[in-house]
């Protein structure tokens, strides 16, 4: 095969045609676009899903709630201890924080349980991680009611209000005798269950109380007249 001519000084498009008919194979040519260079790179720049995935542990220092639902046509008849304290380890547990044992702040006639009892030392954390109370002392002095939370990180409603926790409580914790809708048993109008305030503001503290306000009777529709339906305090014990 011929050689090449020498390229001299001769036009660009010469150039061309002189390549073309050497065989020459352009993809080396200086100049020349490389297409694997040019193609996005879509795994650098493709969405990273894990920052954004909803984290499971998120709630693991939460060790106080009020719960985010009340309890239907069943009223005051929490099923006993037993089915208030399981109805908080469920709550807990599908908030991500179900590596606690939870109990139910809820006192009884009989046996006498005193609710103060049941709920560990502190202290005690909201779904924010704010600490709600340091030991049984400060818990009982009072929570402003920013501070109480469901589960899920939200303050009890206000329209329709429903700011009526059950306790069956005094103030200071321990059991109101006739006050426990009859040990969380009855869901009626033939007994009272006394109920404390889950909203109450800074200024009045003192005034209104969040474990020990008042006692309206244990029917879905009583509790509704007060502005209740059955919600309860939860408490991690350990």
């Amino acid at each position: 095969m011929l050689g090449c001519p020498a390229i001299g000084k001769i036009g660009l498009s010469v150039v061309l045609a002189i390549l073309v008919s050497c065989g020459g194979d352009d993809s080396d040519a200086p100049g020349s676009l490389d297409a694997a260079a040019s193609v996005p790179d879509a795994a650098s720049n493709a969405p990273d899903a894990a920052p954004n995935a909803p984290d499971a542990t998120q709630n693991s220092d939460m060790t106080f709630f009020v719960t985010s639902t009340g309890n239907g046509a069943s009223g005051g008849n929490l099923g006993g201890l037993t089915g208030a304290d399981s109805k908080c380890q469920t709550l807990g547990t599908n908030s991500g924080a179900g590596g606690r044992t939870w109990h139910a702040y809820l006192s009884t006639d009989n046996p006498a349980v005193n609710a103060r009892d049941r709920i560990g030392s502190g202290p005690w954390f909201n779904q924010q991680g704010i600490m709600v109370a340091s030991n049984l002392t400060t818990l009982h002095e009072g929570i402003v009611g920013s501070l109480i939370l469901s589960e899920q990180g939200a303050l009890v409603p206000n329209e329709p209000l429903d700011h009526d926790i059950l306790t069956g409580s005094t103030a200071d914790g321990n059991v109101m005798a006739g006050k426990t809708c009859n040990n969380w048993t009855d869901g009626t109008d033939g007994s009272g269950g006394q109920v404390g305030h889950a909203d109450i503001a800074a200024e009045d503290l003192g005034d209104e109380s969040w474990n020990s306000q008042h006692d309206p009777q244990c029917s879905e529709e009583a509790l509704a007249g007060t502005a209740g339906t059955g919600r309860i305090y939860c408490f991690a014990i350990d």
